[in-house]
């Protein structure tokens, strides 16, 4: 098991202002867990007594809405942190986390979370700044939702999911995300992301290679609307 103080991964969020001793007390009673493709972490109204930062992969954060629809309301990559509201609110999860590819992530228990939450003032401000850039993002999902179509929306999509997590070496973009999986992010029907895929590729701004995507025209793209 490797050790927090020792880890690049805690570089990338809140974990960076704790010392080497918080450090090392966290690796201690951490544990760590590789979560296969498709596995679930945690379920919406799920009581996580912890936080999860990943250490490997990308997992999609949902929430079921009444029409029994699952709404994509961020994908999370290593480095990140996952379940700290929870914690903090001391309420259940509000949203399902899911594996897209494989993980690998170390549960920290709620007790020693909280402990340096109230010792350490530098790790309370830069859990706070995550936590708001968390509220900005959802501010913008619901803009978006309101303001911009359907084929606006998933061009985004696939221009946020090439910039942020690359591309295969034959091109194609390294997260493979269902059809399902679109329609979720932007918030339409199965149907109709298919149809919008469809029509970017007749387009010429995207191939369709089986099961995945490659972008041939990211300018084009970003004009869509």
């Amino acid at each position: 098991m490797g050790k927090c103080e020792q880890c690049i991964i805690k570089q990338f969020n809140a974990l960076k202002s704790l010392s080497k001793e918080e450090l090392v007390r966290i690796s201690n009673c951490k544990t760590t867990r590789v979560i296969k493709k498709g596995e679930v972490i945690f379920e919406e109204g799920e009581i996580i007594n912890g936080v999860y930062c990943v250490k490997d992969g990308i997992c999609k954060l949902s929430k079921l809405s009444e029409n029994g629809k699952d709404q994509i309301v961020k994908m999370v990559v290593k480095g990140q942190l996952i379940g700290q509201r929870s914690l903090i609110t001391e309420e259940a999860s509000n949203l399902q986390a899911v594996a897209l590819n494989d993980m690998e992530v170390c549960f920290i228990p709620r007790h020693e979370i909280i402990n340096d939450l109230q010792t350490n003032p530098r790790f309370s401000y830069d859990v706070l700044k995550e936590m708001a850039h968390d509220l900005k993002e959802a501010d913008d999902i619901i803009v978006n939702m309101a303001q911009k179509s359907v084929r606006q929306r998933l061009a985004e999509t696939l221009v946020y999911i090439q910039e942020s997590f690359g591309v295969n070496p034959d091109k194609t973009l390294s997260v493979l995300l269902s059809r399902e999986d679109f329609a979720n992010i932007v918030g339409t029907a199965t149907e109709s992301a298919i149809r919008v895929l469809s029509q970017f590729k007749k387009e010429g701004l995207i191939s369709i290679i089986g099961k995945q995507i490659r972008i041939d025209d990211v300018e084009g793209l970003k004009r869509v609307e």
